[in-house]
């Protein structure tokens, strides 16, 4: 299923969000920039979860060990990639910006991003393959939104083989398939050396999980 739009009307001007979409794409239009020295620009500033898990569970942390997890958040594996994750955060990102307050969602898009990618060094302790983008960002952003606007409408594109209807679902419907079937993936690829497909599922799960606590959190922070 492809999001369209929601039906949801932003009360103010979503700056923080267009920010992180600009500085998404800027960031991937480096990485194109930099030919045959991508590979080594990813494995410095992606997520390696052996590298990672290697480093907390030795006791050899530091800031080189510890910053990709922030960085990554901001690299892309390719076109696809980036505009898949780019219209989610789009289309769901603006809503909860509205409810938080812009520096709010700012820090609660970078700790949900880090929550996502720690969870997915736990799970996939062995695996070598470099963990990007912002999906377990915008994870978190979902699992927010979940739990504000579950009645809000998502239009819908529904591809089935040669047909492709536009229907309208509910956010709850929509969110809580797109959860159940993140997690359902990530255990299939449970042990396994790599994200099972070069998707980190269980950095999706987590993002969604951790946006949906951290809410209540930062609304009982605003009103205070």
């Amino acid at each position: 299923m492809i999001p369209l739009r929601d039906t949801i009307k932003s009360r103010t001007v979503p700056y923080v969000n267009y920010l992180l979409i600009g500085v998404s794409v800027l960031v991937f239009f480096l990485e194109l920039s930099l030919g045959p020295r991508i590979n080594a620009f990813v494995n410095t500033y992606g997520v390696i979860p052996a590298r990672v898990g290697a480093a907390v569970f030795e006791g050899h942390v530091s800031l080189g060990a510890l910053l990709p997890l922030f960085t990554s958040i901001f690299l892309h594996g390719g076109w696809m990639h980036l505009i898949g994750n780019m219209l989610y955060l789009y289309i769901f990102g603006d809503n909860v910006e509205d409810r938080l307050g812009h520096g709010a969602y700012l820090l609660f898009y970078l700790l949900a991003g880090i929550g996502a990618a720690i969870v997915e060094v736990y799970f996939q302790q062995n695996s070598v393959v470099p963990l990007v983008g912002a999906s377990g960002a915008i994870a978190g952003v979902l699992g927010a939104y979940f739990i504000l606007y579950p009645r809000a409408r998502v239009l819908t594109l529904v591809p089935l083989l040669f047909l492709f209807p536009v229907v309208e679902v509910s956010a709850f419907f929509f969110l809580g398939f797109w959860f159940v079937m993140q997690f359902f993936q990530g255990t299939m690829s449970y042990g396994s050396d790599a994200a099972s497909g070069g998707v980190a599922w269980w950095a999706h799960t987590g993002g969604f999980v951790a946006g949906a606590v951290m809410l209540p959190i930062f609304l009982i922070i605003k009103r205070r």
